[in-house]
């Protein structure tokens, strides 16, 4: 997964990273909030889960210490990041204000 994974965050298209991890309850509320981003935005979006568990080396490089946490990558570089549960409205609007159109 760590190959693929930072291959796939340097897209010139926004990537939305899911960190979370099967024991915590508010993460399984996360993938309906980017279903909905996905289905709402006009621009080209990608969105990928990272399990924290089984991906231990990816969510130290990015610092992950609170679950759920939501990033969004552009070539490469992480342009913002929620810890927390987050609101679609506020993924929608972060991908607006920090993503390179």
């Amino acid at each position: 997964m760590s190959r693929r994974f930072f291959h796939i965050i340097k897209s010139e298209k926004p990537v939305i990273v899911d960190f979370f991890a099967e024991w915590c309850e508010p993460c399984r509320q996360i993938p309906q909030i980017l279903k909905e981003v996905k289905s709402e935005m006009k621009r080209n979006i990608r969105v990928v889960k990272v399990d924290v568990d089984k991906n231990p080396l990816i969510a130290s490089k990015f610092r992950i210490q609170h679950l759920p946490t939501v990033m969004v990558f552009q070539n490469g570089e992480p342009r913002w990041t929620r810890v927390g549960m987050v609101h679609a409205s506020e993924i929608k609007s972060a991908l607006r204000e920090h993503v390179n159109e």
